[in-house]
């Protein structure tokens, strides 16, 4: 009798004893399933990492290629413009001779210029439709060279004479003394950048702003360092 309780025992635990290998046979097979889902998890989460950063270094190495690309293109449009002058603030007239202004103005200024020299004088479109002021002349010299003497007669005509700078009278427009202005004919970009310049030299105290060949320059005082604007960000770290 007793043995067979012990063989009827010894079956129960081989019986049990089977069940569990079987059991924990089927949670390693678990397990080994759940390891190789999360390797399959991890390789194709590598996967998209590196292809999210191969995309963010392919869309910064195209953002500075397009930069680059602007600031060619910025450059040649400004570089177009070398020979020309813009006078702003110079009355309208119907039957006008711009370039005969032209020679006036250099007249005026002690920089004789002929009419030869001149290659073309005419008025532009407002950029503010509403404004009063006079439409802008764009003057085309015979050269840069040319075109930064006149400019440059001009700047020592108005230091000279800071109470009768250019103005109409001293070119014949009349008896009044209206200031005409002078000055680098600069693409829209360089315009507005220039516009933006002076307010911030305005707000913070710097006490020139000037432009040379196409670039904006901006400086504190007689003794500091001139500083070149080539975008907005530059002058948000203006101190």
């Amino acid at each position: 009798m007793a043995e067979i309780i012990r063989t009827e025992i010894r079956s129960a635990i081989s019986t049990e004893f089977t069940l569990f290998r079987e059991q924990l046979s089927n949670f390693e097979a678990s397990m080994q399933y759940f390891s190789d889902e999360y390797d399959k998890i991890t390789t194709t989460l590598k996967t998209i990492t590196d292809e999210n950063t191969h995309m963010r270094n392919e869309n910064n190495s195209l953002q500075n290629k397009m930069k680059d690309m602007e600031s060619r293109l910025a450059h040649m449009e400004q570089e177009a413009r070398q020979n020309n002058l813009e006078i702003n603030c110079l009355p309208e007239h119907k039957n006008e001779n711009l370039i005969k202004t032209i020679v006036q103005i250099g007249s005026a200024v002690s920089f004789p210029i002929a009419e030869s020299e001149i290659l073309s004088c005419t008025r532009v479109q407002k950029s503010n439709p509403a404004s009063k002021k006079p439409k802008a002349v764009i003057c085309k010299l015979s050269s840069k060279a040319h075109r930064d003497n006149l400019l440059g007669a001009i700047q020592i005509y108005n230091r000279k004479n800071p109470k009768n700078k250019l103005n109409t009278k001293l070119i014949g427009y009349g008896d009044t003394e209206s200031p005409v202005y002078v000055s680098e004919h600069l693409t829209p970009a360089n315009k507005s950048l220039h516009a933006a310049t002076r307010i911030a030299a305005k707000e913070k105290n710097y006490k020139y702003v000037w432009v040379r060949n196409g670039k904006i320059f901006i400086r504190k005082d007689e003794t500091a360092t001139s500083q070149i604007i080539t975008h907005r960000d530059i002058l948000k770290s203006l101190t």
